[in-house]
């Protein structure tokens, strides 16, 4: 569907801009993109436009977003396009002043990410069985996934020339185009070395490759090509399936596992923060209301005077 709105509104130089100038992933900027395509349709049905909207046409778009049902990280990421994409507008001289300079972003209530314990990530691991190619890439997704706690984009985004296996490493670009090195654990390292050899890996390679960011991938597809998102993510559901977590295991969760079970055995936040990539200590510090959880289960459940009965 086309945009609703003028190629003239400044969205694309400053989508362009995000890209250059501030490293954003190609998937922040298509939300972006939606977000300020439902703004400028929001301004264009109050008879305004970007270069002369006010504070009160930012509030209506986003009563207009909340009036739709969508979810409340959903509005504060579009409030937040709105208002870089306004601070775009002033740096470059369409606009003298800020509509959104003194709007405040909605909150978004803070979730406790949802980990599997160890036996459930166990049971995810032992449900891959075999020793065809399939099992042996599944396999080694979800022992790298869990072992490293990457994110699926980086995941699929893995090259051949990012691995070090003798030196138990991988080379990760990540968030914001920012690059970082992870270990590897025994488990994942076992599980890439049975993938990478000529009965896993290259029984998928074709006769001819589509192109070198195929060859060089990590991951194939059973065609031969570099694995997607929706492939990995797949390979993941699918052997969730087979023990009924199906509907409990995504990518992330494996993530989220990762970070909540080495807090649980005494990691150093910083160092778990380093591991996932996160700017912010207060996004890593979310995983340790997890561990405080388990915590309180179990002195409620072995302290005698944990719980006082009436």
């Amino acid at each position: 569907m086309p945009p609703a709105v003028s190629a003239g509104n400044g969205i694309e130089e400053f989508l362009d801009w995000l890209v250059l100038e501030r490293g954003r992933a190609p998937r922040t900027c298509e939300a972006y993109r939606r977000d300020l395509n439902s703004y400028c349709e929001v301004l264009t049905a109050r008879g305004n436009s970007p270069d002369t909207a006010g504070e009160e046409d930012l509030l209506a778009f986003l009563r207009h977003q909340q009036s739709r049902g969508m979810a409340p990280a959903s509005v504060k990421r579009a409030m937040t396009a709105v208002r870089t994409f306004h601070q775009f507008l002033v740096v470059e001289g369409r606009r003298a002043d800020d509509p959104g300079a003194r709007l405040e972003l909605p909150t978004v209530p803070k979730a406790v990410p949802k980990a599997l314990s160890e036996a459930e990530v166990d049971a995810v691991m032992d449900a891959v069985v075999g020793s065809d190619p399939v099992s042996r890439r599944d396999r080694a997704i979800l022992e790298v996934l869990y072992g490293t706690g990457m994110r699926i984009g980086e995941l699929v985004g893995m090259s051949l020339n990012d691995l070090d296996i003798g030196g138990s490493t991988v080379r990760i670009l990540g968030k914001g185009q920012k690059e970082r090195v992870l270990p590897v654990g025994r488990c994942a390292i076992e599980a890439l070395t049975a993938w990478l050899v000529p009965a896993g890996r290259g029984e998928m390679e074709p006769e001819r490759w589509a192109s070198q960011h195929d060859r060089e991938a990590v991951w194939l597809s059973q065609r031969g090509r570099r694995l997607s998102r929706q492939g990995a993510w797949g390979a993941v559901k699918k052997r969730a399936q087979l023990v009924g977590l199906g509907a409990k295991v995504s990518p992330h969760v494996f993530r989220h596992s990762c970070a909540t079970h080495m807090l649980d055995h005494g990691a150093d936040i910083r160092a778990v923060q380093e591991l996932l990539g996160h700017v912010s200590i207060s996004t890593t510090q979310v995983y340790t209301m997890v561990s405080k959880e388990k915590l309180w289960e179990a002195y409620r459940a072995a302290h005698p005077r944990a719980v006082i009965n009436r």
